[in-house]
């Protein structure tokens, strides 16, 4: 029997990766994201059991983009930039193949 992946897509798995590593290279504590997360779920109302979907990770790329932003780390126009060119380039990349990000 196959194991059932940890993530439900990639970009799942990428997101909390890149906040992980964040954390352990000592950007913040995990129990101030862990507050600033469920902040986010809450004003969502984001309540029912999550199982780690599309609704559950949105929220933590918000929440993730809002730290980003608060911190310096990067500029909140970048980082809106940088999503809709990611948004545009698997908008028109066919199904299938591997997703190519233009210089932004």
């Amino acid at each position: 029997m196959k194991p059932e992946p940890a993530f439900d897509a990639p970009w799942h798995a990428q997101v909390f990766a890149l906040t992980v590593h964040l954390n352990e290279a000592g950007h913040f504590e995990w129990p101030a994201w862990a507050e600033r997360f469920g902040a986010t779920l809450k004003r969502h109302g984001v309540s029912r059991e999550l199982n780690g979907g599309d609704d559950y990770f949105n929220a933590w790329l918000e929440t993730l983009e809002g730290f980003l932003a608060e911190t310096g780390m990067a500029e909140q126009d970048q980082v809106a930039a940088l999503r809709d060119a990611w948004e545009s380039a698997y908008l028109s990349t066919p199904h299938g193949a591997p997703v190519k990000l233009a210089d932004v």
